[in-house]
């Protein structure tokens, strides 16, 4: 792919919600699959697996995990991607080596493998035509979907794509500026000045108005902390998120 067509891909794509009824082969998901295993990992560990969900009945037991998200049932493909220490610590069982992955450290070297394999994937699927959204919703309901898809011990659901063939567009939902995301050599300290103007086009899009005003909030980041990710939620999800990862025994 040339540098033109890349640089026009990755500005230009866009998250995809509805899909056509056109089946994903499984012999092109495996393919996608296979190269999105070639992502950057911890040591060569590869310390993640992922579920794929066809059947009508699970993703119908899947979508109020993810909050009723339309796109759960009207996807040919659900894929959650799991941080998982349980087939590396089984490999070291079985070759009179001692697994020593119960740990916070292994549980971050795994989650990282997993949103980098997840992410490769989310690129190779929509470079082969195919449309994805990038589900955040899995860490709030994680003991709930380990137990519908039956993980074992030392296997966390971090992400989940939902995956088919276009029947929309998408929305150009707008980025932050270069300039909001780089600092060189040192983080350089914000003053309210540049956080206003790095913010400024992102508060004056139409459909951010449209949160505003729908909400009955003065500002944008009201829709945030009051709306979206209230600080309520964010410390009952914490609470059930760091349960789960001493169920798992990652944590003690």
């Amino acid at each position: 792919m040339s540098h033109s067509a890349t640089t026009d891909y990755f500005t230009n794509r866009r998250t995809i919600r509805r899909y056509t009824d056109q089946d994903v082969p499984q012999e092109l998901l495996e393919a996608l699959i296979a190269q999105a295993a070639h992502a950057p990992t911890t040591g060569n560990m590869q310390l993640y697996s992922v579920i794929s969900t066809r059947s009508l009945e699970m993703r119908t037991a899947l979508s109020p995990l993810h909050f009723n998200q339309p796109q759960v049932i009207g996807a040919p493909v659900i894929l959650t991607f799991c941080a998982d220490l349980n087939r590396f610590s089984a490999w070291c069982a079985i070759n009179e080596a001692d697994p020593c992955y119960d740990n916070m450290q292994s549980f971050i070297a795994a989650a990282i493998d997993t949103i980098a394999f997840a992410q490769q994937f989310n690129t190779v699927a929509e470079l082969a035509g195919l449309g994805v959204c990038w589900l955040g919703t899995t860490t709030y309901n994680a003991p709930q979907i380990a137990q519908l898809l039956e993980l074992p011990e030392l296997v966390v659901p971090m992400i989940t794509l939902t995956v088919g063939y276009p029947a929309e567009e998408g929305t150009d939902v707008g980025r932050l500026p270069v300039e909001a995301i780089v600092h060189k050599e040192k983080y350089e300290p914000w003053t309210n000045d540049r956080i206003s103007n790095m913010y400024s086009e992102k508060e004056a899009r139409e459909d951010s108005q449209k949160f505003v005003s729908e909400n009955g909030k003065k500002t944008l980041a009201q829709v945030f902390t009051d709306i979206r990710y209230p600080r309520a939620n964010n410390e009952h999800f914490s609470e059930i998120f760091a349960d789960f990862l001493k169920q798992s025994r990652f944590t003690k």
